[in-house]
């Protein structure tokens, strides 16, 4: 053996076999780390998502009966999207502030019937309005930020009227968090909690939910970088997120996950708070492209993303691949 290696030392020790990697096992993957999204739409038969494969758009009575399979398996949380029918659009988005909706039905039902799963839903105009932003627009049709915080903060309390246990203001307005906080308190809920989508970036990652929810313009997508944070920014997600703690967010979130490591990383490195990042749909979609054409073995993409988020910092993480990662610890 070359003089130059470190005597006696052998790396392949803590290698050898199973037992012992499991041993020494730096970064552990557990079902209760992880958080389900699921889609929710008014009524009809389940309708499988192309783009996100192995997802589909459940009904109320469907959501309801997965809630309780993802409870039974072992999953604490779900994160939960409305698919809004196009004619209940607008251009303010109305129906996020309709508590007799659809989707507000059903997270009703949902919280009577699973009173221990921890329900997360988004507070975001996009799946509610016709043109697809996070919020309402201005004269010069770029996304009004005040207006929207306005309309945000009466969605979170109305939401938590509902019993959701986390509210998630998806839409990146300045001040956004600050104002749902004292919305809630002032509002009779101060144990609801603030998931904040705070380093959320400008990512085309996001195209199979967008197909998901129905928030994707026909033609070309839509541009949200005067709002989401630039790719080629850290610094300022950092400090993005480091603001939200300040305005009193009890979580905060990275997404994309996978893609952002670095910021999850440092984010962790700076704050006490629990770390959520969320592995994004095409995140999820180009790992089961790859696994179609035989280049990646699934199990073990999907198994070495996650752990390599987890590793980066995240204390919890939402990934469609919750269900299946669950099945597979049984």
């Amino acid at each position: 053996m070359d003089a130059s290696f470190p005597p006696g030392r052998r790396f392949r020790r803590l290698r050898a076999k199973p037992a012992v990697r499991d041993l020494v096992r730096e970064t552990s993957l557990s079902t209760s780390d992880l958080i389900a999204p699921l889609f929710v739409k008014a009524d009809g038969p389940a309708e499988a998502i192309p783009s996100l494969p192995g997802m589909s758009r459940l009904n109320p009575a469907d959501t309801l009966r997965e809630c309780g399979e993802l409870g039974q398996l072992g999953i604490k949380a779900v994160a939960l999207f409305p698919c809004m029918p196009a004619a209940s659009k607008d251009d303010q988005g109305s129906q996020a502030l309709n508590p007799d909706n659809f989707f507000y039905q059903a997270i009703r039902k949902i919280r009577q019937a699973h009173p221990d799963l921890v329900l997360v839903v988004d507070v975001a105009l996009d799946p509610y309005t016709t043109h697809g932003h996070d919020g309402v627009l201005d004269a010069k049709g770029d996304v009004d930020n005040d207006r929207t915080v306005e309309i945000l903060a009466r969605m979170a309390v109305l939401l938590a009227k509902e019993g959701v246990d986390w509210v998630a203001p998806s839409d990146m307005m300045d001040g956004r968090v600050a104002a749902i906080r004292s919305s809630l308190d002032k509002g009779g809920f101060p144990s609801t909690a603030i998931l904040a989508y705070s380093a959320k970036f400008a990512s085309c990652y996001y195209g199979p939910f967008r197909d998901a929810v129905g928030s994707k313009k026909s033609g070309d997508g839509i541009d949200k970088r005067t709002y989401q944070i630039e790719p080629a920014n850290a610094r300022q997600a950092v400090a993005d997120a480091l603001l939200d703690e300040a305005e009193g967010a009890d979580l905060l979130m990275v997404k994309p996950a996978g893609l952002y490591l670095d910021v999850l990383h440092e984010l962790r490195g700076r704050t006490q708070l629990p770390l959520v990042a969320y592995q994004v749909s095409g995140e999820y979609a180009q790992i089961h492209a790859a696994a179609e054409k035989g280049w990646l073995d699934l199990d073990r993409a999907r198994e070495e993303s996650l752990l390599a988020i987890k590793r980066a910092g995240a204390d919890l993480i939402i990934t469609y691949f919750a269900k299946k990662m669950a099945q597979s610890r049984i």
